[in-house]
């Protein structure tokens, strides 16, 4: 076992969606002013002028590109997302020029998330380009959400997908397990050996405030109170939630992980440079200053 892994950011944080201005060069220039030296490509088009600016950060500034990602075939709800079916000669080559050996599906199409069946064919599919890719030097790996601790004939679908594979891997993110209603360490624990890639998403409960124009004595009110309890749960910076990040640490590099990224869907307002260096900061003070 490794000593210690490589701590960085999953760039949805602060994918061209959420940003006013986005130049992939000056992001990585941000993040290593903060303290990061290693990314996971996702929510990013990988035009050429994206890809050259990856290189120019590998180049320039010591960035290490984890992983890429791709779809196993194209999605309606992710337009610009690269799939290999479509495209796998084209996605292998970009990974192939940022140095990087590790591809991730991001999530399972709709339509597997509804059956076994479905799951069934989803992880054959994701299998074979498994197989496929590991002839051209990269491993592939599948992210979880928490639909995936969704049961089917007495199964978890993420356990579906983990006993009906040879080749992948799983990249599992612990905020997700946990809102999947399992415990993390005890999840990285069962995929121990399949995964190099793990992410670091606090979990958090909001503090509540009444609106001023809610009256919680009346019906309207408190179904008005009810749909904001609804929401409380949040993406939250490392060390801002109640997460132990340590222990999933530690069973992550037990595990076999490399790579822990720092990732959060949403920052409620703030800058999501800002949170990162939240996460950064306090990841340093648990004694993880020198994983980045």
């Amino acid at each position: 076992m490794a000593e210690k892994g490589l701590i960085g950011v999953q760039m949805s944080t602060i994918a061209p969606n959420k940003m006013p201005r986005f130049d992939a060069y000056e992001s990585m220039e941000k993040l290593t002013d903060i303290g990061y030296h290693c990314i996971e490509i996702s929510q990013v088009p990988m035009t050429k002028e994206n890809v050259a600016g990856f290189r120019r950060s590998i180049d320039e500034l010591g960035m290490n590109v984890a992983a890429c990602t791709a779809l196993v075939a194209p999605m309606p709800q992710a337009p610009f997302m690269e799939s290999l079916s479509d495209k796998y000669d084209k996605i292998v080559d970009d990974c192939k020029a940022l140095d990087c050996d590790m591809l991730r599906i991001g999530a399972m199409p709709m339509e597997a998330r509804f059956s076994y069946e479905a799951s069934l064919d989803f992880a054959k599919k994701a299998d074979e380009y498994a197989c496929r890719l590991k002839e051209d030097g990269i491993d592939l790996y599948y992210h979880n959400h928490h639909f995936e601790f969704a049961r089917f004939n007495g199964q978890f679908l993420l356990d579906i997908i983990r006993e009906n594979t040879r080749r992948l891997g799983f990249e599992l993110d612990i905020h997700w397990i946990y809102r999947g209603g399992m415990d993390p360490v005890t999840f990285i624990n069962r995929c121990a050996g399949r995964i190099r890639l793990l992410h670091l998403k606090d979990y958090r409960i909001a503090a509540m405030s009444v609106p001023e124009n809610v009256d919680i004595k009346t019906p309207e009110g408190m179904a008005a109170l009810r749909a904001m309890n609804n929401n409380i749960v949040q993406f939250a910076e490392v060390g801002e939630g109640t997460l132990d990040i340590p222990a999933c640490i530690k069973a992550g590099l037990q595990g076999g992980s490399e790579y822990f990224l720092v990732e959060q869907d949403d920052c409620y307002g703030r800058d999501p440079f800002e949170s990162l260096k939240i996460s950064h900061d306090n990841l340093v003070k648990m004694g993880f200053g020198d994983w980045f």
